[in-house]
C-alpha cells in the first residue's frame, strides 16, 4: 500500500463526464488499497474568463482582488469531483488551499510556498477517505487568499507530495510522458521511461511545456518521486523522473530537444570596450523588468565591441526602445534586433562524458545550411539561436543526428 498524490490539469477535468472519468481513475487506485490525494486544477478555460471578467470590472486588477476571483476555479472543481466520488461509493473530502492550510508569502499572483499543514489530511486518509486538494493557491501571512501564478497546480501537488512523504506524484496532463521532442514537430519523437531531475528542469526552462520549471525544483530539492501520466490513456507507465542518473542513461547522450520560439536577439553594435559597459546596458533593461536569456560579447576590437543578448519576443520593442535611449549615453554605434528566431537546446547529462557533442550539433545544423547566431552552453545542455524559419527542420535533423528516434533497449 502505498500514498499517492494525484494531480489533474485543466484539460482533464474540462467537463462533468471529464470529471467523473478522474474519479473512476482515482476509484481504481484506491481498490487496490492505496491512499490518494488528488489535486486538481481550474476546468479548462476558466482561469481565462475569470481574468477576462475582472478586468471588465478594473482595467488593472488589484492583486490581492483577483487572486480572490481567479482561486474560485479551483473551488468548483474540487467540489464537483468529491461529488464524483461519493457518487460511486468512495468517501472523499474536499479543501481550498487555505483550508489545508498552504501557508504562502503574500506575493498576490506568483506566491511561493513556505509549510503545509498536513495535520487535517491524515487524519482523512486514516479514515478512509479519498482527500481532494484545490491547487494554484494557498494562504499568505496576513490570511488573504493568495495564488502560485500559472501552473502552479503542479507545484501545489509536489509540495503536498513532499509534506505527506508521499511514495509518489503523479501529474496527469494530455501527454502520456515526457518526450525526446515535441510529437508534433517530429513524429518519431520517442517517449522516456526515465529522465533526471536535472534534464527535466533543463528542458522545462528550455520550451518544454509538459511540467512547469517550479515543480520540479521543487521535486528534485524535497526528493519527490515524479511521474508524468496521461489522463486519457488508462494504461501506460508515463516517464519517471529520477534522481539519479542509472547505467542505461550512459547510452544516450542527449536526451531530448526542446525549443522556443518566444525569443528576439538584440545586438548593440559598436560598444566602448572597457569595465561596466555590460552593467550599463543590461541595467537599465533589469530595471524594466526585462528577463535577459543567451549573452553574447565579443573581444574588444580597436576600443570597441559588439553586445548580442535575447529577451522574450513579447518584450522586444519595450526593450529596444529602452536601448535606443542607451545607445547615446554610452556612446554604442547602432542598437538593431530581430524577432523572428528561436531558441533549440539539447540536452543531456550523458554531455558531460562525452566531447564532441556540440561540433555535432554544428555539424549537423551546417549541413542544412542553417546559421548559428548564438551560443549558450552548460554542462548538460547547448542552446543555439537560429532564423525562426528554419526551427522545424533544425529539430528533425537533430533528433535523427543524436539517434533520438532509436529505442533504446531495456
Amino acid at each position: 500500500m502505498a500514498l499517492i498524490v494525484q494531480k489533474y490539469g485543466g484539460t482533464s477535468v474540462g467537463s462533468a463526464e471529464r470529471i467523473k472519468n478522474v474519479a473512476r481513475r482515482v476509484a481504481k487506485w484506491k481498490a487496490q488499497g492505496h491512499d490518494v490525494v488528488v489535486v486538481v486544477s481550474a476546468m479548462s478555460g476558466e482561469t481565462n474568463r475569470l481574468i477576462a471578467l475582472a478586468k471588465e470590472i478594473q482595467a488593472e486588477p488589484d492583486p490581492r482582488e483577483l487572486d480572490v476571483v481567479i482561486a474560485t476555479g479551483e473551488q468548483v472543481t474540487i467540489g464537483l469531483l468529491a461529488m464524483a466520488l461519493k457518487e460511486i461509493g468512495l468517501d472523499a473530502k474536499s479543501y481550498c488551499g487555505w483550508q489545508v492550510k498552504v501557508e504562502t508569502d503574500s506575493a498576490h499572483g506568483k506566491a511561493r510556498i513556505a509549510a503545509i499543514d498536513d495535520g487535517p489530511m491524515r487524519e482523512d486518509l486514516a479514515a478512509g477517505r479519498v482527500v481532494i486538494v484545490a491547487g494554484f493557491q494557498g494562504i499568505g501571512a496576513d490570511g488573504a487568499v493568495t495564488t502560485l501564478g500559472r501552473g502552479g497546480s503542479d507545484t501545489s501537488a509536489v509540495a503536498l507530495a513532499a509534506a505527506l512523504k508521499a511514495d509518489e506524484c503523479q501529474i496527469y496532463t494530455d501527454v502520456d510522458g515526457v518526450y525526446t521532442t515535441d510529437p508534433r514537430v517530429v513524429p518519431e519523437a520517442r517517449r522516456l521511461k526515465t529522465i533526471t531531475f536535472e534534464e527535466m528542469i533543463e528542458m522545462a526552462s528550455l520550451g518544454s511545456k509538459v511540467l512547469q520549471i517550479r515543480s520540479v525544483e521543487f521535486a528534485g530539492k524535497y526528493k519527490v518521486r515524479l511521474r508524468v501520466l496521461s489522463s486519457f490513456e488508462d494504461e501506460g507507465e508515463g516517464t519517471l523522473i529520477t534522481f539519479e542518473e542509472d547505467e542505461s542513461m550512459e547510452q544516450a547522450v542527449v536526451a531530448g530537444i526542446a525549443f522556443d520560439r518566444n525569443e528576439a536577439r538584440i545586438n548593440v553594435k559598436g560598444v566602448p570596450d572597457r569595465p561596466g559597459i555590460a552593467y550599463q546596458i543590461l541595467g537599465p533593461v533589469a530595471d524594466a523588468n526585462i528577463e535577459v536569456d543567451m549573452i553574447i560579447q565579443n573581444v574588444g576590437d580597436h576600443g570597441a565591441t559588439d553586445f548580442s543578448f535575447t529577451v522574450p519576443r513579447g518584450e522586444y520593442n519595450k526593450a529596444l526602445s529602452i536601448l535606443r535611449d542607451v545607445q547615446t549615453h554610452i556612446g554604442a554605434a547602432k542598437v538593431e534586433g530581430d524577432d523572428k528566431v528561436a531558441k533549440i537546446s539539447i540536452v543531456g547529462v550523458g554531455m558531460r562524458s562525452h566531447c564532441g557533442v556540440a561540433s555535432t550539433m554544428f555539424r549537423t545544423l551546417a549541413e542544412e545550411g542553417i546559421n548559428i547566431q548564438l551560443i549558450s552552453t552548460s554542462e548538460i545542455k547547448v542552446s543555439v539561436l537560429v532564423d525562426e524559419k528554419y526551427l522545424e527542420l533544425a529539430v528533425r535533423v537533430l533528433h535523427k543526428a543524436f539517434g533520438l528516434d532509436q529505442k533504446i533497449s531495456d
